[in-house]
């Protein structure tokens, strides 16, 4: 029905939250009826000033009990860390629940919330989706869509590149281990290494698409060090300490890797860097070895005076809001993109 709107809830406000606000605000195929954050001083305050646009007439509130009991067609849930039990009561209430947190593609890893997950939709008469960015399109997505083209598939490479300081919160440079010894980063739990469970729902999600079977993932770390202090806007990586890393994950089929993502974060360019890395642009690139060798890269657009912005969490909302229509026009259960097929974004031709 293309006169049909969707009631939607905003369920918190970071980066991602921010974006969604705007778009629900934009799109006509959406009304927006509930917002909830989580700071004190987020409460009472119109919606659109927290995304930063123009007042919408919607206050936003901490009151879960009251967002709860709201009647609304989906919840867009985007905490960093999925709550499980919250999002099930969400379900099992006849909401159905789209979310950037996690649960991309059903995985070992996630078995027992799955399950959880799969019997509050059951109980509610609901749907759930996971997706985003990266996991959930860049990584999944996109190389399985660009396998269509191919007679045949060696290895998948999915690089994601990262200019810290030119493209991501501040807050990234303490989050990410930089400036550390680079002995205690290479030995000590990474941010991105504790997320390997999520990026490898992706890599089922290709496997299963091409009917192979996963044996094993391995990991591998790197880091280089400045070989001068890097000043940004909260401080200094000092000279000799952690200035940028890169991950390796490697998925084997056939006793062979078969698909490796690489995540590459830096803060500086390869003068700056011991060894003198030089990865380029914050960017996202596919590269499929096979007949015929094929390459795609995701990247935001130069303006004509010289400047690129990384639309990065713009993406990482837009690539799972798209989905709510089709997800609660779905049947009941965790749709993962396999099961929602070719997504049909609503609202997005506007004056």
């Amino acid at each position: 029905m293309p006169d049909q709107k969707y009631r939607v809830i905003q369920w918190m406000t970071g980066d991602v939250g921010q974006a969604a606000i705007r778009h629900f605000a934009r799109n006509p195929v959406f009304d927006l009826v509930a917002v909830l954050v989580h700071s004190k001083e987020k409460v009472g305050r119109d919606a659109g000033e927290l995304a930063g646009i123009d007042p919408i007439g919607l206050s936003a509130t901490d009151d879960v009990e009251a967002v709860m009991a709201v009647d609304a067609d989906c919840v867009f849930y985007t905490p960093v860390i999925m709550d499980v039990d919250t999002v099930c009561r969400l379900l099992r209430s006849g909401k159905n629940v789209v979310t950037t947190s996690g649960f991309f593609y059903p995985s070992e890893h996630f078995r027992d919330g799955g399950g959880q997950i799969r019997a509050a939709c059951a109980a509610g008469r609901t749907s759930f989706h996971g997706g985003g960015i990266h996991p959930g399109y860049a990584g999944d997505i996109l190389p399985l869509t660009l396998t269509r083209v191919m007679s045949r598939v060696d290895t998948i490479h999915v690089y994601e590149v990262v200019d810290v300081l030119a493209d991501a919160p501040a807050d990234h440079v303490d989050w990410m281990g930089f400036g550390k010894d680079k002995d205690a980063f290479l030995t000590e739990p990474t941010l991105l290494g504790l997320g390997v469970p999520f990026f490898a729902q992706s890599m089922y999600m290709i496997a299963d698409g091409l009917g192979v079977t996963i044996e094993d993932i391995t990991s591998e770390l790197e880091a280089a060090t400045a070989v001068r202090d890097i000043p940004h806007d909260d401080g200094v990586i000092a000279e000799g300490t952690v200035a940028a890393q890169r991950h390796e994950w490697t998925a084997w089929v056939g006793g062979q890797p078969f698909i490796v993502f690489h995540a590459i974060y830096v803060t500086a360019g390869p003068d700056s860097l011991e060894p003198p890395w030089n990865w380029g642009e914050t960017r996202y690139e596919i590269v499929i070895d096979g007949d015929p060798p094929t390459e795609l890269t995701l990247k935001g657009v130069r303006q004509p005076d010289g400047s690129m912005v990384h639309p990065g969490y713009t993406w990482t909302a837009m690539g799972a809001i798209n989905t709510i229509p089709d997800v609660c026009d779905a049947e009941p259960g965790w749709r993962n993109h396999l099961d929602l097929g070719l997504v049909r974004p609503r609202g997005l031709v506007r004056p």
